[in-house]
């Protein structure tokens, strides 16, 4: 009983401290300013928010805390396994009954009126590509904003569309400080997700496919051609939207193309070659953060869209349908965000590491057409498997007598998971597929030269059981 007392005295401090401080916050921004007192305040803003924001992660984290010390159920010494994170996880989720017509949102719940700019043509006939940008609770959402805004080259062209989940108040007004220069629509299902027992830990995941399948369906409902997906930890670089003007064209030329990613997985500084910012690939492997799709390839996705782990999904064969993307030597985006659903998984090894591009390529000025599937594989498988053949420990003792690049052959999952990891790249698949892969091969740079990391030359395909 006694405990429970200190339960409630110590929510109770904790809730009176967050909503004194929030009050005080607002009567100073309400305050009759100078105008230099109020740039100063708008330039603190950011910081007191997620200042605020920690305070309510607090007591948030407290509470559970306590809930997990006074009403577990779990006897000592128990243990609980995470579940894999895979397709057959978005694929069981099917099995959850939907919540009954009538109670999709909560009280909190509210739909947002759109706002979204209907314009989807410049008078020259170019396209507009909206930038929808996924947030949630993260107040750090304004170094994104931030970002964009400042490399945008045109509003008309390029408006920005921020999504937000999950209601958060704070990240609301931080997003808002932004004011006319980009648009805020509000996912309007808050409601709870019923997932099965072992899919608990991972309810985050089913929260943002619904959010990404809401947001998708209302941005593309206006008639844009593209869209251009960004998550509210990513920093961009300068020709960050030169990058998508230039090749947004391919997805229409070319269908064996169903993305144009601004990433690189392999993008860590000491395995890509900084001298070339110009140069793009073709990949199996759909890699996400910051990327480009057609309506037409979301009309096809969105009447069989997932309940969880769409990204995972989306790289099944039944989705990717052998289609390809289009991915950077140096990356044109960076992710800052450590903490998420994904619990950091990944990032102090790889992410943070990612070499962000400084440089400012005038894509739309370089003939793209070597990108066509039909000049790219001509030209890259034929020039790969004539390269020198040469061992992992010539390469990284520098033993090779000829310069240029060479291939480094697998012959088995093993091999190619021990090769890798003694190159720093990513070792995992996802349905099969290498990160940064095309038919098999990955590129990277090592040691001042292109290496291609390659199957045998009687590759028979990508081998789901890889994963």
């Amino acid at each position: 009983m006694r405990s429970r007392k200190v339960q409630v005295m110590v929510i109770g401090f904790f809730i009176m401290w967050t909503f004194i401080t929030y009050y005080v916050l607002l009567r100073t921004s309400n305050a009759q300013l100078s105008r230099k007192q109020q740039q100063q305040l708008k330039r603190l803003v950011p910081e007191a928010l997620a200042e605020q924001s920690k305070g309510l992660q607090l007591t948030r984290n407290l509470i559970e805390f306590l809930k997990y010390k006074y009403s577990s159920n779990e006897q000592p010494g128990t243990t609980t396994t995470t579940p894999r994170i895979s397709i057959v996880a978005a694929e069981i989720s099917n099995e959850i009954p939907a919540p009954e017509s009538g109670v999709k949102a909560t009280a909190e719940s509210k739909s947002t009126p759109s706002q979204i700019p209907t314009q989807t043509h410049l008078a020259n006939g170019e396209p507009v590509i909206p930038i929808l940008v996924f947030a949630c609770n993260r107040v750090s959402v304004v170094k994104c904003l931030d970002n964009l805004v400042q490399y945008r080259p045109s509003v008309e062209q390029f408006p920005i569309i921020v999504s937000q989940d999950c209601g958060d108040v704070l990240t609301k007004e931080a997003i808002q400080t932004f004011g006319k220069q980009l648009t805020l629509i509000e996912q309007p299902d808050l409601s709870d997700i019923v997932v099965l027992p072992k899919e608990k830990k991972f309810k985050g995941y089913y929260k943002i496919s619904r959010h990404y399948g809401w947001a998708l369906n209302t941005t593309f409902q206006i008639g844009f051609d593209f869209v251009v997906i960004v998550e509210d930890d990513l920093n961009v670089a300068p020709d960050f939207f030169e990058y998508f003007l230039a090749t947004h064209k391919l997805l229409k030329q070319d269908p064996s193309l169903w993305c144009v990613s601004a990433w690189n997985d392999n993008g860590k500084a000491n395995v890509v070659d900084t001298t070339r910012p110009d140069l793009l690939y073709r990949t199996d492997f759909f890699p996400g953060l910051g990327w480009m799709l057609t309506k037409e390839l979301w009309q096809e996705l969105s009447v069989k869209w997932p309940k969880s782990f769409w990204d995972d999904w989306i790289r099944h064969p039944e989705q990717r349908k052998d289609r390809v993307c289009i991915r950077p030597e140096i990356s044109r985006t960076r992710t800052f965000g450590k903490i998420g659903v994904s619990n950091g998984l990944f990032f102090d090894k790889y992410l943070k590491h990612i070499k962000l591009s400084e440089d400012f390529v005038q894509f739309s000025k370089i003939n793209m057409s070597y990108l066509l599937k039909d000049n790219y594989d001509k030209a890259f498988l034929k020039q790969v498997y004539v390269l020198p053949l040469v061992t992992f420990d010539e390469l990284r003792r520098n033993l090779i007598a000829l310069d240029g690049p060479v291939r480094i052959q697998y012959n088995n999952r093993d091999q190619y998971k021990r090769i890798t990891r003694m190159l720093g790249l990513m070792d995992d698949f996802k349905s099969g597929v290498p990160r940064t892969a095309y038919h098999g091969i990955v590129s990277f740079y090592y040691n001042k030269r292109r290496v291609h990391l390659a199957p045998n030359a009687n590759w028979k395909g990508y081998d789901l059981s890889w994963s």
